[in-house]
This record gives C-alpha cells, sequence and structure tokens, in this order.
C-alpha cells in the first residue's frame, strides 16, 4: 500500500527530461506544480528554485535533433505537490 505522505522532497533543480542530469524519477510519480511569480505554470519543462528561473518550450523551434528549443523565464519559483 502506497502512503500519501512519503513523497520525497522536491529537489532544488530538476528536469522533465529523463536524459538530464536532474531528472529525479520518484518525484514524477506524484503531481507537481510550479509557481512562477505567483502564477501557476503547466508548461515548465525544467526549474531552480535558488537560481529563480523555469525553462519552458517554445512553440516551433526546433534545435537539430528535433527536440524543442527552451526558453528560459526568471522570476521568483515555488514548487509544491498537489
Amino acid at each position: 500500500m502506497n502512503d500519501t505522505n512519503s513523497r520525497p522532497a522536491l529537489p532544488d533543480h530538476l528536469a522533465g527530461n529523463p536524459r538530464s542530469p536532474h531528472h529525479v524519477a520518484e518525484v514524477f510519480e506524484h503531481e507537481i506544480g510550479i509557481l512562477l511569480n505567483g502564477k501557476e505554470r503547466f508548461d515548465v519543462e525544467e526549474y531552480c528554485i535558488s537560481e529563480g528561473w523555469v525553462k519552458v518550450a517554445s512553440h516551433k523551434a526546433l534545435d537539430r535533433r528535433g527536440q524543442p528549443l527552451m526558453m528560459t523565464v526568471k522570476g521568483t519559483v515555488e514548487a509544491f505537490y498537489k
């Protein structure tokens, strides 16, 4: 049986891409939310709380490997479990 209170602590730097060294699979077993400057963002691919930035995918631009280009948005970042 899973205990709902046994969630891992949210790291300072987290990435959604499994190829990233900042990806923590245990965190993604639960639903998380990201607040940027007090507003919830649903398109965040990576965040860093201590440095105050999130990365979101650009709409149409792709890199040479076919992955979407990331734009960095700065501000006050807060991560939480929903």
